[in-house]
């Protein structure tokens, strides 16, 4: 299996997340490798990063010049990986890594196995914002997914050569989703916990964010559907 982990200064949680990553897949006595992908942090992430390359061979760092957005991360990560599976999480730790079996158990049933947040833990606003994004997407793009942008997935990694993706932000858990199911592929959803943040700041609510999430949904619809 692949793991990768998508940053943006997350100085203070790569390392706690990364060994708990380790000590799972040790644990699970499978072949791994894990990938982080630092997207231009600033706050000497990428020094972290680094550090725990070289500690451990089958870790692997992707550095980003200049920050790309969620989705290119994403992208680096998926292009990366080597193994049958891949599994992502963010670097943020607000899932916890010893719930990757739920999903890697799941796998004879579905191409994805979507981790869905039983209890989000966001202020009100983020879960209502995104609630309704959710909704938006699956309509706008014709899929069904609980918890489209819940960042604790497992596909196989074939899917990533039947599809090209083309979102930057933070429309990339959707286009994915939409492009698989009109392939065939299918999903499976799984509850698994979600945990506050410990340190450092989100920054997928900020306006810039969501109007470009916008703007690529509506340019993704006409490419997805044909409409």
């Amino acid at each position: 299996m692949s793991v990768f982990l998508p940053c943006y200064n997350e100085r203070d949680n790569i390392e706690r997340v990364v060994a708990g990553a380790v000590e799972v897949l040790q644990r699970l006595g499978i072949d791994w490798e894990i990938i982080i992908v630092d997207d231009g942090s600033r706050d000497g992430t990428a020094e972290v990063a680094d550090r725990l390359a070289e500690s451990e061979p089958r870790i692997r760092v992707i550095h980003h010049e200049g920050k790309g957005g969620y989705g290119m991360a994403l992208r680096s990560g998926f292009a990366a990986a080597r193994k049958p599976y891949v599994f992502y999480t963010d670097g943020d730790g607000q899932f916890d890594m010893n719930e990757l079996p739920l999903l890697l158990e799941r796998t004879g049933e579905a191409d994805i196995i979507s981790g869905y947040r039983r209890r989000r833990r966001d202020g009100w606003i983020r879960r209502i914002n995104g609630a309704c994004w959710s909704f938006l997407v699956q309509r706008v793009l014709k899929f069904r997914c609980r918890d489209v942008d819940s960042a604790f997935k497992l596909y196989k990694r074939e899917i990533f050569g039947r599809i090209q993706l083309c979102s930057t932000g933070a429309m990339i858990d959707a286009e994915i989703l939409a492009r698989a199911t009109r392939l065939g592929y299918t999903i499976l959803a799984v509850p698994v916990t979600h945990l506050p943040r410990r340190a450092g700041k989100p920054s997928g609510a900020r306006p810039a964010v969501i109007l470009r999430a916008f703007r690529e949904l509506f340019r993704l619809r006409r490419s997805i559907t044909g409409r």
